[in-house]
């Protein structure tokens, strides 16, 4: 489960994520609750989170092309340290009783500029540091540390918001940045595994597109992760909405919510660790099941039940997350695997911007519990959607047996088809049906 950490390297980086990420829940905490605070809508939080994730969706892909070109520590030095300083200044800001939401729109977007590099060169950057047989171990633990500091960082934030105000919070949040450059600055370059950067050249972007399209193990989980990226995981609108709407309750309840979701979230990032392999069936049953979960959430009838739900829908969120992230960085070559992972990271991130409004909209004019439901529903409808066209890639067809004693539902290969169609589908047909 944790053989990645026998890496030097890899250790020194997971060590100063896990305090930054520490300092980064926290400060998506308080900045929910202090967007909330300013202007009691939750259609403003939506626009926040969509300011944060916009430069994502507008130059995402050429994040990618950067990563892949660029020396990913040196890159990752410049990221982490202007993402430290946008908390600085926010804290500043609120500390000095100055701040104004539009304070907080901007220094999110300025935020997501930098996460346009950071994210693609973070993710190849693992795999530089343990090898290629250690990257869906890796990628699991990475989604472990993310999620671990999730059961901290909401607890401590809900304390010291309702304590001390939001801005202490974002001033550690800015401080925690000191651990990961200090890890990063500590690493030693003669152990990584650098993969050969691509040189400048024209037409690079087009040819990551390209790439990905002409692969169906890579080209269906992405639509699956921008679909579910997009409808539903807009928690921060629809948990500061059943906080404050539905149970009347304060950012201790929000923060509580929070927590729960995250021991979910290390419960299935550390089974994922287990894992030998991703499969796409288990990343199509994750997805499908996260959004069943979402329905059951949205139409609970109990506070109790609500947040008793908040733990499996972490644990098949992060399931379906890794799982994807993992089978998409395995699938591909090492040269393409930034433009890959930027795509990736853009439609799950990206697609924020018109999520987070949209679902902000449909929570403020129809209420907390059809916002959770439609965003339950189309992750639920597009899961079975991808994996019957995953199935279909792969040769396969669904069968259903209602005998005792049999599987009930099962995907078996379908009779081939001759004709030159097989010839030029077989090679994409078996890769994915090994993936499934």
């Amino acid at each position: 489960m944790f053989s990645s950490l026998r890496i030097r390297n890899y250790r020194l980086f997971a060590m100063g994520q896990a305090v930054s990420n520490t300092g980064t829940w926290m400060q998506r905490i308080a900045q929910d609750w202090l967007v909330l605070s300013l202007t009691g809508s939750a259609t403003a939080v939506g626009i926040t989170t969509a300011l944060q994730f916009l430069p994502l969706l507008l130059f995402g892909l050429y994040g990618g092309v950067v990563a892949d070109r660029c020396d990913k520590r040196r890159l990752l030095l410049i990221t982490q340290s202007v993402m430290g300083l946008t908390g600085l200044v926010l804290a500043a800001l609120t500390l000095s009783d100055n701040v104004h939401v539009w304070h907080v729109y901007a220094l999110a977007f300025v935020l997501g500029l930098a996460t346009v590099l950071d994210n693609p060169t973070r993710q190849t950057f693992v795999s530089e540091m343990v090898g290629p047989g250690q990257i869906g171990n890796a990628v699991s633990l990475n989604s472990a540390n993310f999620q671990s500091a999730r059961l901290v960082g909401p607890a401590i934030a809900g304390v010291m918001i309702s304590a001390v105000g939001s801005g202490w919070a974002f001033l550690f949040n800015g401080l925690s940045f000191i651990a990961p450059l200090t890890g990063l600055l500590m690493i030693r370059t003669g152990e990584l595994h650098p993969s050969e950067r691509a040189p400048r050249s024209k037409g690079q972007l087009r040819e990551g597109l390209t790439y990905v399209r002409s692969h169906p193990e890579l080209i269906w989980p992405i639509v699956l992760v921008g679909f579910v990226g997009t409808f539903g995981f807009n928690f921060p609108i629809w948990l500061t909405a059943f906080t404050d709407k539905v149970f009347e309750e304060g950012a201790g309840t929000y923060g509580l919510l929070n927590t729960l979701m995250a021991v979910g979230s290390v419960v299935g990032a550390l089974l994922s660790a287990r894992r030998g392999a991703s499969r796409m069936r288990l990343m199509a049953g994750a997805a499908l099941l996260f959004g069943v979960l979402e329905i059951a959430a949205a139409l609970s009838p109990s506070f109790w039940l609500f947040a008793a739900l908040m733990a499996p829908i972490g644990i098949m969120g992060l399931t379906f997350n890794v799982t994807a992230n993992s089978s998409v960085q395995t699938a591909s070559d090492p040269a393409m695997r930034g433009r890959v992972m930027s795509l990736y990271m853009m439609v799950f991130m990206g697609g924020t911007p018109i999520g987070g409004p949209l679902m902000g909209w449909v929570t403020d004019t129809f209420g907390a519990r059809i916002g959770f439901l439609s965003g339950g529903l189309i992750s639920a409808v597009v899961a079975v959607g991808v994996g019957l066209a995953l199935a279909r890639a792969g040769g396969l067809r669904l069968c259903v047996d209602l005998r005792r004693g049999h599987r009930h539902v099962t995907f078996v290969p379908r009779e081939p088809s001759p004709g030159p169609e097989r010839a030029t589908t077989g090679a994409d047909r078996e890769r994915v049906t090994s993936a499934a």
